[in-house]
């Protein structure tokens, strides 16, 4: 099945999904290296990083949707796509749990919002992987004769019809 949101021919939901991926990371880097050197630009450069994840992740997401209800209903991506999806939003809720912790703290992360920001990684790490499976074995938003229904990848079944 083909994107349903394009521009200029190509899918828009996997163009956008690299930049709050790579700056939410990044922010969990930033927490690292703060943790490590104490450097004091870390925290604030953090704080900026999810804040501007958090804005690209729902703009990523409002075109994900677009594509989500275009997949047919009872069908393997359909499933995963819920997951995906939802796994999506809860990583944005974890990272929005760990800026607002560090709102009042000079943006100087407490162990909870370490705990929420590294969370939201693993998770981002296992929703992401979900979405290189509609994409790379079922072939959703890549191409009209998509199989949605191909078993799990790790089956290592044949994707084929």
């Amino acid at each position: 099945m083909d994107s349903k949101a394009k521009a200029l021919g190509h899918p828009v939901h996997p163009m956008l999904i690299v930049f709050p991926l790579g700056l939410l990371v990044t922010a969990a880097v930033f927490d690292i290296l703060h943790l490590i050197t104490g450097g004091s630009g870390f925290p604030l450069a953090a704080g900026y990083t999810i804040a501007a994840g958090l804005v690209g992740g729902v703009v990523a997401g409002v075109f994900g949707l677009i594509d989500w209800v275009a997949i047919p209903a009872g069908s393997r991506a359909k499933r995963i796509g819920a997951l995906h999806g939802i796994g999506n939003v809860l990583v944005l809720v974890l990272f929005a749990g760990s800026w607002w912790l560090r709102t009042g703290a000079d943006w100087v992360p407490s162990v909870p919002a370490l705990i929420l920001s590294f969370a939201g990684v693993a998770l981002g790490a296992a929703s992401g992987w979900l979405g290189g499976e509609l994409v790379d074995r079922l072939g959703v938003g890549v191409h009209e004769g998509a199989n949605v229904n191909a078993p799990s990848s790790l089956s290592r079944g044949p994707a084929a019809r």
